[in-house]
């Protein structure tokens, strides 16, 4: 019954201190409302002409009203090991799980804000021994000489203590209300803060997933090398068994043998340096994937991926497509909620306090009625001079919501270049690529008629040797642009934001909920 009572009075209490703050709050809220600063976009990509994407590998597939890729956006490469691969990143790479619990502590930051709307409320309960000690003094007697005309008397004093007990149980209740949109602005500028947080996971798990796919193809390529140079090195040893044999007849020199065996054992050395980049590149994705390098193994395999039809969309798609330009987006919104915060320094705080509990020097009358006691008032503080520290603030803020701004146009200005860096790269590795080609042909040709008139006599082991180094080279420099047109491939959809989606992005609701939706790594 008696905690019953008391649950009543701080009810109460509590009660009449929000009563009076709401009527002080008049959803007053200072600083400058936002606006997302405007950023051209170009109407087209200079690189998507219809006489390019007629000459490159999979562009004429796929058509600007395309909106963008969706989801699991390197299946679109249709290789089964990729994508085994980059579901393991999703689930096992630390770079994003660090950067996921980044985003939860700024979501708890919003909630630390927006506690701030209500009313605090504490107790101290306190049981008091006290002791104090007393003196009294008293007159024994008296006597009188009328001779000497003195009196004399004689005084005896005593300590005496008293002994008391103080039960108190006060319940304390502070609330500011936030009349000029101060705490307004902090949760805002927190949940701006917390959904840039959430972007930039899904930037880092972009850039892991875009590495994994590059590195996977590059591994790829050293299998498609080792793969070129093991099938050389067998070609050489043919050559070298008929210079042995023309040199045994007397048909050709010791010196034509002897440049046969060193083509050959450099070859081999050649394939043999391939293992090192393999290596690495298992490594790294070892890495990406979150698994130790001493236990990772991909088999070996040759690149026989081919460049996917990318739908591209147009330029004004870009803005809502990439993750870090959401993430400077945000944080403009965080910046310019901080300017707020700023401007609401000039004004008053109000602060309502408030008091009630029970007091007695009874343990057993303690939580009674009449041992209550309470107060309640308001303190206003402002503050009249502070050497221009307010306004310091004010425009140290103005700058960090200029210098976003200008963080946000310099991100929207890179993805426009990367966009265009990869499309470029493309046409030209195409165009390169059937240039190549074509030179691969003519040096088959070209070993095959030096090869030719070597065993006739006519030449001299010599120009078989650079033949057989031409198409070595030439075979090499395709495997290569091969890798570059598929590594430029990845990072074009990289450039276009991959599968990711703005709805990604918690919305403000969910963020300020006492319960929000469950979130995934």
């Amino acid at each position: 019954m008696k905690m019953k009572l008391c649950n009543n009075v701080v009810h109460q209490v509590s009660t009449a201190l929000i009563c009076v703050g709401l009527l002080f709050a008049t959803a007053c809220s200072v600083g400058p409302k936002y606006h997302v600063p405007p950023t051209p976009a170009p109407p087209a990509y200079k690189e998507l002409t219809p006489e390019t994407q007629q000459q490159t590998d999979g562009w004429k597939q796929a058509q600007p009203q395309d909106s963008a890729l969706h989801g699991k956006w390197w299946e679109i490469f249709g290789d089964p090991q990729l994508n085994a691969l980059e579901e393991q990143v999703n689930v096992s790479n630390q770079n994003i799980a660090s950067a996921f619990a980044g985003f939860l502590q700024a979501r708890a930051l919003v909630k630390e804000a927006r506690s701030q709307y209500f009313p605090t409320i504490s107790t101290a309960p306190s049981a008091t021994y006290n002791r104090t000690l007393g003196f009294s003094s008293s007159s024994s007697s008296s006597s009188s000489n009328n001779s000497t005309g003195t009196t004399n008397s004689n005084t005896s004093g005593k300590v005496s203590a008293a002994e008391y007990a103080e039960y108190a149980l006060p319940f304390d209740a502070s609330w500011t209300p936030d009349l000029f949109g101060r705490v307004k602005n902090t949760v805002k500028s927190q949940a701006a803060a917390a959904q840039a947080s959430a972007a930039d996971v899904e930037n880092t798990r972009l850039t892991a997933q875009a590495d994994l796919a590059v590195d996977y193809f590059t591994l790829r390529t050293q299998d498609s090398l080792k793969e070129l140079l093991d099938s050389t090195v067998v070609a050489y040893k043919e050559s070298l068994r008929l210079t042995q044999a023309l040199y045994e007849t007397g048909i050709d020199s010791d010196e034509a043998v002897a440049q046969a065996e060193t083509q050959l054992e450099t070859t081999e050395a050649q394939a043999t340096n391939v293992g090192i980049a393999r290596a690495q590149y298992e490594h790294a994705i070892a890495l990406l994937v979150g698994q130790p390098a001493s236990s990772f193994s991909i088999p070996a395999a040759p690149l026989n991926s081919r460049p996917p039809a990318i739908p591209y969309g147009v330029p004004s798609q870009l803005l809502e497509r990439r993750p870090d330009v959401a993430a400077n987006e945000r944080l403009m919104a965080q910046a310019n909620a901080e300017i707020g915060i700023a401007k609401a320094a000039y004004f008053p705080t109000l602060t309502l306090n408030g008091t009630v509990g029970f007091e007695n020097d009874s343990i057993a009358n303690w939580l009674t009625w009449p041992s209550r006691f309470w107060s309640v008032g308001p303190t206003l503080a402002e503050t009249i001079f502070d050497a221009g520290l307010r306004r310091a603030t004010v425009q140290q803020y103005q700058a960090v919501w200029d210098q976003s701004v200008a963080n946000y146009r310099q991100t929207v200005l890179t993805a426009f270049q990367q966009v265009e860096d990869n499309l470029a790269a493309l046409r030209v590795l195409s165009q390169e690529l059937g240039q190549q080609d074509a030179a691969v042909k003519s040096a088959e040709r070209n070993l095959q008629l030096a090869t030719d008139r070597y065993k006739l006599g006519i030449d001299p082991y010599l120009n078989v040797i650079t033949a057989q180094t031409t198409l070595l080279s030439n075979q090499q420099t395709s495997v290569n642009l091969r890798m570059q047109q598929m590594t430029s491939s990845v990072q074009l959809i990289e450039a276009l934001g991959g599968g990711w989606d703005p709805a990604q992005i918690p919305a403000y609701k969910n963020l300020i909920a006492k319960n929000p939706p469950a979130a995934n790594p």
